[in-house]
């Protein structure tokens, strides 16, 4: 049976209910259930914004036009989603069998909740981008098999974006996974109570994105001194040598934005602040740094110890994350005072009231002293071993709510600072979902090896961020896990992975180095990671990439004001801005920083040169050799260790070589 309800559809066909509704320009949100909807599932959609949609019934057929998509749907509880103006069809539901059940399947797990598959038609030739972060190596991810689950370097953010001109957000925090397959896409719960996903169209990548930051949050601007370079390792153990490797940056003359204390910078997992016997004044070191221009960044764990001073008052009120079965601990780690790993617990940020506590303890132990830049590590939750259905959330089973775990942990941070009127808010997060962005989370893409296949998948990596509508992305230069400081090849891989970092959002130096000490214990660190520690040749090399990127920081920061106010990422596809060009979306080793330059990393041990395709409708200028090559051909660029292969479009004019060269 189908009927209009409140500017929106809705048909029920047995103990099923499907409702469609317009949800902003040119989109259109669906939910569907068993017996009715509920609206105590959270979601990365806020309210419904208003829209100039259009209804009408014909018998069997209802249509909801909104903008650029048409939304069909028919008396058998099918929906077809078309291109308003030419009646293209964009995506359809396709049934799972001629006869029963139809495009929806709840198969029950007991106690009201379902495993839900939602099925859609394949199509030939189509493409999907974006769906978060994942190490599989691909840009384009039909054919793939994703989960959906939050682990270390694998994020979860279910919105895609299709060749055939929309977009759709799987609107469920539910642990599950999407199927890309020829005979069919599939998207799956594995527990969970109700269907909801929102579909966008646009006449290109560039307004499907547009259309999901107006949907799911838009980015703040980003604060400009985070625009430049960001030092780090694992770890700095103690107060003086931090500034000591600060002191030397100001020293040589480097731009340095912001330097990072790592863990265990605390005197348990979950007190929330600086040991006083490794740093005895941070107050005073935080106005040293930021005297010679840079931030501190500290490094807070979603994690407490039930050695904390906090644990047992956290444990009594209910903030931390529960468990279904078992004792409420989720992991094992390592604590100060301890011989061993003990047994730790996740606080639960979907409770305001645990993300209120939180937030208090960073405002009066950091906060105070001046910070105001946080990493938010391990903030899957990192729970060992990975079993999400044995969580219990104040929202809800973790099996149906545990994906949104890092959004609800950057918000607490994000409406923190805006409480005590800070207006330039970043975090640092090893994990993100849809709608992130709008709390000001900065992704990374977590504990990665230090090799050049590594960094081959980090640049389809990071595409798929952006599409994905998360602007601030950046990686472990030279990769996490490892780096011999000695090794020739691995020099190289460090050189050509910082080219890289310069045209990424955000440039951070970060790593695990060799030698390795005491791996997962409070006394851990690695090798010394700053950009003198590789030898000369790799130093001055380093250097003038740092002052390449200080160059570029005004255009920089043009493109982090696209991204604020449009959506729109600084790193992306080439088919962003040449939609129409359809080499451009099979482009996976080049992309676009803004839309002035065209990027081509190097990525494999010993390349001096390397092939770029350059998108058609425009003529692109190699900066080095002053030569100007048209679109919608393959050129060969040189690519000696001291350049970068890009190039400029059309009278495209930035500050690439040294001042006076």
């Amino acid at each position: 049976m189908l009927h209009e309800i409140d500017g929106g559809l809705e048909w029920h066909g047995g103990h099923q209910v499907v409702r469609v509704e317009p949800w902003g320009s040119g989109s259109v949100r669906v939910r569907a259930g068993l017996s009715g909807l509920r609206e105590d599932i959270p979601g990365a959609l806020g309210e419904r914004p208003p829209a100039d949609a259009s209804i009408r019934i014909d018998g069997t057929v209802a249509r909801l036009a909104n903008g650029a998509v048409t939304v069909e749907l028919s008396d058998a509880g099918l929906l077809r989603f078309l291109r308003s103006g030419s009646g293209e069809e964009l995506l359809a539901e396709q049934r799972a069998h001629f006869w029963w059940p139809g495009s929806r399947v709840f198969t029950s797990t007991g106690n009201g909740y379902y495993r839900i598959d939602q099925h859609f038609a394949s199509y030939g030739g189509e493409r999907f981008l974006g769906l978060g972060q994942h190490t599989h190596g691909l840009l384009d991810q039909k054919g793939g098999v994703i989960d959906l689950v939050q682990r270390n370097a694998e994020v979860t953010i279910p919105f895609l974006v299709s060749s055939r001109g929309y977009g759709l957000l799987w609107n469920s925090p539910a642990v599950g996974r999407v199927e890309l397959a020829e005979n069919g896409t599939r998207w799956t719960s594995d527990s969970a109570r109700q269907i909801d996903y929102w579909v966008t169209a646009g006449e290109g990548p560039a307004e499907i994105l547009e259309n999901y930051a107006d949907a799911t949050g838009h980015a703040p601007m980003l604060p400009e001194w985070a625009s430049g370079f960001w030092q780090c390792k694992l770890r700095y153990k103690t107060q003086d040598e931090l500034m000591a490797v600060a002191r030397e940056y100001h020293r040589r003359g480097l731009p340095l934005s912001v330097i990072v204390s790592d863990f265990f910078h605390w005197t348990h997992l979950g007190d929330w602040r600086f040991d006083p016997a490794e740093w005895p004044d941070p107050a005073a070191m935080v106005e040293e740094l930021r005297e010679m221009g840079t931030e501190l960044m500290v490094s807070v764990w979603p994690s407490v110890s039930p050695l904390s001073e906090n644990y047992r008052e956290m444990m009594n009120r209910g903030l931390l994350v529960a468990t279904e079965q078992g004792p409420p601990v989720h992991a094992d780690w390592a604590d100060k005072g301890v011989d061993t790993k003990i047994q730790v617990s996740f606080y639960d940020p979907t409770n305001p009231a645990a993300r209120s506590y939180l937030w208090k303890r960073i405002r009066d132990n950091y906060h105070s002293l001046g910070i105001r830049v946080w990493w938010l590590d391990a903030c899957e939750p990192e729970i060992k071993p990975g079993h999400p259905a044995n969580l219990r959330y104040h929202t809800g089973p973790g099996a149906e709510v545990g994906n949104i775990y890092p959004a609800e942990h950057a918000r607490g941070f994000y409406e923190g600072m805006r409480a005590e009127g800070e207006t330039e808010i970043i975090t640092l997060c090893r994990s993100a979902w849809a709608g992130s962005q709008r709390y000001g989370a900065a992704l990374w893409s977590g504990d990665i090896p230090a090799t050049f296949d590594s960094l081959r998948t980090q640049v389809r990596a990071g595409l798929n961020v952006a599409m994905s509508g998360i602007p601030w992305w950046t990686t472990d230069i030279g990769g996490f896990h490892g780096g011999d400081q000695d090794s020739p090849e691995y020099r190289e891989l460090l050189v050509r992975w910082f080219q890289y970092g310069v045209f990424c959002p955000l440039l951070r130096l970060h790593g695990f180095r060799e030698p390795f000490v005491d791996h997962l214990h409070p006394e851990m660190t690695g090798g010394p990671n700053e950009i003198w520690s590789y030898g000369e040749e790799v130093y001055e090399l380093l250097k003038e990439l740092l002052f390449l990127r200080e160059r570029l920081r005004p255009y920089v920061m043009e493109q982090m004001r696209l991204a604020h106010e449009r959506g729109l990422p600084p790193m992306r596809p080439l088919c962003v801005d040449f939609p129409d060009d359809e080499r451009a979306w099979d482009v996976d080793d080049a992309f676009l920083f803004g839309p002035d330059v065209l990027v081509a990393p190097v990525t494999e041990y010993g390349c001096r040169e390397r092939d770029v395709y350059l998108p058609e409708g425009a003529r692109w200028r190699d900066p080095w050799r002053d030569q100007t090559h048209p679109g919608g051909t393959v050129v060969r660029l040189p690519a000696p260790l001291d350049r970068v292969p890009v190039l400029l479009r059309d009278d495209a004019d930035l500050p690439l070589e040294p001042t006076g060269s």
